[in-house]
């Protein structure tokens, strides 16, 4: 009995150290959730003005063709996917994947630019075309790793390696919920088609077209919606990691808890079964 003590209380230690690990981590997370909704409040205003830019010159120009707006057979689709370098974040990797892995019927048909070790592993074992993979940039991305990662989309994009560009992202609704997204860049004609629902006109003249007006700025739309995404991404992936930490935790101190209750109770059970010795060898000696 004394050992099955013993072993409790090593036990109990185990989790009490795993607990300040875990805690730890929950702070750290919170810590960054916090800068990285900072940076999400202040992207948010410009992706939506380089939209709105650009559906205001698709309203008000009539019919512009541009290799950016115009359809084409799909035969091969790239995905821009961002994941996370580390794991213990919940199912935060776990629902990219399986979001990229519901879009594509065959994997053949796709390639992948990836951000984050996790996703990267996960599609090298399943035989993806993976054309370039970014680690280091998932919890602190800046503008310049989005306009890399961008210039590489609409390369490929212009050189007709690939008829559709789409980002896998995770939107951050709030502190706890996080939902996964698919958005289409390019061919930008989802932008083309709501800019029709816009019937204001107005006396806009574009120099030198308004082709080259577009052509300028559908990469800056490109860059930064995927830099808006990666700050998403950030925020979700900081948020999902404080809510598994804080899962933890708390499972942790329900453990110890549980333990320590098993622990008096081996305690309470040894020391019974001392008295009934002692009880028993003094009546023995009658």
């Amino acid at each position: 009995m004394a050992a099955n003590t013993r072993d409790i209380k090593n036990r109990i230690k185990s989790v009490n150290s795993t607990m300040k690990i875990t805690k730890a981590m929950e702070l750290v997370a919170t810590a960054k959730l916090r800068k990285a909704r900072s940076q999400l409040d202040r992207t948010r205003p410009y992706s939506l003005a380089v939209t709105e830019s650009i559906q205001e010159i698709l309203a008000n120009s009539g019919k512009i063709n541009h290799p950016y707006l115009d359809a084409r057979e799909v035969k091969k689709r790239l995905f821009i996917v961002l994941a996370a370098d580390r794991g213990l974040c919940g199912g935060y990797n776990a629902n990219i994947n399986k979001l990229v892995e519901a879009q594509v019927a065959d994997p053949s048909s796709v390639k992948l630019l990836i951000v984050g070790n996790k996703a990267r592993n996960y599609f090298q074992r399943r035989d993806y075309e993976i054309i370039d993979s970014f680690s280091g940039i998932s919890e602190a991305p800046v503008f310049s790793d989005a306009k890399h990662i961008g210039e590489v989309a609409l390369d490929l994009f212009k050189k007709g390696e690939v008829d559709e560009v789409n980002v896998v992202y995770t939107h951050f609704k709030s502190t706890i919920s996080y939902d996964p997204r698919v958005l289409k860049l390019l061919p930008a004609e989802s932008l083309k088609e709501d800019s029709q629902r816009d019937k204001r006109q107005a006396l806009i003249e574009y120099e030198p077209s308004p082709e080259t007006v577009l052509g300028y700025l559908v990469p800056k739309y490109v860059f930064g919606a995927i830099y808006g995404a990666l700050i998403e991404a950030s925020a979700s992936e900081q948020g999902s990691r404080r809510v598994a930490m804080e899962n933890a935790t708390d499972n942790a101190e329900e453990l110890i808890k549980d333990l320590d209750l098993l622990k008096n109770r081996a305690r309470q059970a040894a020391i019974t079964q001392e008295i009934s010795e002692i009880v028993g060898g003094a009546n023995a000696l009658k």
